[in-house]
């Protein structure tokens, strides 16, 4: 490849990568955790999702979950089969989480470019390499990481430093009593 084509290559994928920076901006804005994403097929945006986890209660609702059910299971929509994810590239503004990279490689995407790296439930390189990992279902994928990385660190930032409306109220655990009595011995 010629140094032109790099550069072209890179401004494109920087272009998407802004695409799924403004899906975790309207995350943020409706009090998710600011992950957002989408998917590029032919060179054109397939699919896009945000985390939705606070609105519709459910854990699994990461945006890459949220745009890979859009796309597969729109009413009205057959343009999109889940043969086409082989040709097909995410762009998400933090590192998949194992369940989510797990999920990518189950739909067989062809590759993946992230913003930062998540180092607590990371499924690419942050805590397990799912993409690359042997002896696993579905196709291994390539992932690349640092695009707009300190764009997507500081709207995670400012996410934490708010307050979460939407987070269950945590339980005082002050009149807790550990049992022990139906643990059996300990020796």
């Amino acid at each position: 490849m010629s140094a032109d084509t790099d550069a072209t290559e890179r401004d494109t994928r920087l272009a998407f990568m802004r695409e799924a920076l403004a899906m975790a901006e309207e995350a943020y804005l409706n009090e998710e955790v600011p992950v957002g994403c989408v998917f590029v097929h032919n060179g054109k945006i397939a699919g896009r999702g945000r985390n939705e986890t606070n609105i519709s209660k459910n854990g699994t609702r990461h945006a890459e979950l949220v745009a890979i059910d859009r796309m597969l299971n729109e009413e009205g929509s057959s343009a999109f089969s889940l043969e086409d994810f082989a040709s097909t590239d995410l762009y998400v503004t933090v590192e998949p989480c194992i369940m989510c990279a797990s999920a990518l490689r189950q739909v067989g995407v062809r590759r993946v470019f992230y913003g930062c790296r998540n180092e607590r439930f990371g499924g690419c390189e942050g805590v397990v390499e799912v993409g690359k990992a042997e002896g696993l279902d579905g196709k291994a994928y390539e992932a690349e990481g640092g695009y707009y990385r300190d764009e997507a660190v500081l709207m995670l930032r400012k996410f934490y430093v708010r307050e979460n409306s939407t987070a269950p109220q945590p339980r005082k655990k002050a009149n807790r009593v550990l049992k022990t009595e139906d643990l059996g011995s300990l020796d």
